[in-house]
């Protein structure tokens, strides 16, 4: 069995002395982790109980949360079952999924004049008549009648079927919903998936499998003597009224030309303007106070309040988008060039002082080679960056994506399609910013080496 040497008394003062800076650490070396982990804790539970967080938590309404995350990847049919002159009328109210008296097999008439609506199979429908709606949930049969006041659910309701005031709602979970009135039977009826993603009902493709579509793609006869099939279907796809294709990938290219043009006016505004903000080229130090409190006026408010303004100024479009984006970044882009001018090298630039040139060559052969890799990086980065900010400006009227994602999300009904223009927004921005990672990287690599 080995032991462990002690180390003498006198090495081992010798040894704290020469390595003080190691073995005699300071109260926050030694505590500063737990002492600001400490100081976290406290102020999360601080903010917990100023801003009501659990109690926020408690009232949240996770079952209508959990609605809206299924209808991003299904869609949902929504007929308003209306009761009219002793009988049951459909009334369509949802972007048409279904065309003109086509036969839906969840939704059947009956011989009395009524409506019956399958949620999924025999032991979860509806029976619609004017005077009574029958739920039959899990086989289990639920009246509830209907009078001039209101629905009226029985007393042994489960609680997938709950009185609402004068409403009676039923829910049959992924499969969907009604709700029961004194006037109508309002069915939401949800599939998985997106309804007529590729076709709308007017398309002669509509409700065509894969393999349909691929034969006619190969071999099959014209259906448009104008044009083959496969030119027939990319008219089709784009002209789709149901998911508006066309008018969303357009309005994608518009959010990029605002955040293309808005960038690169802020890059060509911020690029001279840092020359004056730099206290190693411009000695007036009266100048660059000036021109960098202008700097900060416009990177401090934010882009989207200069969209709300322009707005106002110029009316909806992609104008406002583009002057909100070029003020705010004017001011970003000057303050980060002006500080890279700063710390540049002053030996290239006195080299070239030393020759005899002029001011404007000496910055342009001792300072810009310099600089210019650090802008061009930080110009690709802002561009990144606002494709996401576009969008967002859009919203309040300044054009692009964001103002049809608005729309979309006001119908409260749309949700796939919200997705559906996430996931473009989303991929959108992956694209340019794995395209913008690599010329930074190009662009760095290349001044460091």
């Amino acid at each position: 069995m080995h032991s462990t040497p002690l180390i003498p008394l006198a090495d081992r003062a010798r040894i704290e002395t020469q390595y003080a800076d190691v073995l005699q650490r300071s109260f926050l070396q030694r505590f500063g982790l737990l002492i600001g982990l400490g100081v976290v804790t406290l102020y999360l539970a601080l903010s917990a109980v100023f801003f009501h967080v659990v109690p926020a938590l408690q009232a949240a309404q996770w079952d209508r949360a959990s609605a809206y995350l299924q209808d991003w990847v299904s869609w949902r049919a929504q007929p308003r079952l209306r009761f009219e002159d002793g009988k049951v009328t459909p009334r369509w109210t949802l972007r048409g999924q279904y065309p003109e008296g086509a036969e839906i097999d969840w939704l059947r008439p009956r011989a009395d004049g009524g409506y019956t609506v399958y949620y999924g199979n025999a032991e979860n429908r509806l029976e619609v008549t004017p005077k009574r709606v029958d739920a039959i949930i899990g086989g289990v049969l639920y009246p509830v009648d209907i009078s001039d006041t209101g629905a009226r659910a029985p007393d042994n309701a489960p609680a997938s079927l709950r009185q609402e005031g004068e409403k009676v709602v039923v829910r049959y979970g992924f499969a969907g919903q009604a709700e029961i009135r004194a006037s109508q039977v309002y069915v939401q009826r949800r599939f998985l998936g997106w309804a007529n993603f590729l076709f709308d009902t007017r398309s002669v493709f509509w409700g065509k499998s894969f393999g349909e579509l691929a034969g006619l793609v190969v071999s099959g006869e014209r259906l448009d003597p104008a044009l083959s099939n496969i030119a027939a279907m990319g008219r089709d796809i784009w002209h789709n009224t149901t998911w508006q294709h066309g008018e969303i990938f357009s309005q994608l290219m518009q959010t990029l030309v605002m955040a293309f043009v808005g960038t690169l006016l802020g890059t060509l505004a911020a690029f001279p303007l840092a020359f004056i903000a730099a206290r190693n080229i411009t000695r007036s130090r009266a100048a660059n106070w000036g021109m960098k409190r202008v700097f900060d006026f416009l990177r401090s408010i934010d882009m989207l309040i200069w969209a709300l303004f322009f707005t106002r100024s110029f009316g909806p479009g992609p104008i406002p988008g583009i002057a909100s984006i070029f003020f705010t970044d004017s001011g970003a882009l000057g303050k980060v060039y002006s500080e890279a001018i700063e710390n540049i090298d002053e030996k290239q630039r006195e080299g070239v002082k030393s020759l005899g040139a002029a001011s404007t060559l000496v910055n342009r052969y001792g300072v810009v080679p310099q600089v210019l890799p650090v802008f061009v990086s930080q110009s690709l980065y802002f561009f990144e960056s606002n494709i996401r900010s576009a969008t967002v400006i859009g919203a309040v009227g300044a054009g692009g994506i964001g103002l049809k994602l608005l729309e979309a999300m006001g119908t409260n009904a749309d949700w796939d399609k919200v997705a559906y223009m996430v996931l473009l927004i989303l991929g959108v921005v992956f694209i340019f910013d794995n395209i913008s990672n690599t010329l930074r990287w190009k662009l760095i690599g290349k001044q460091g080496h």
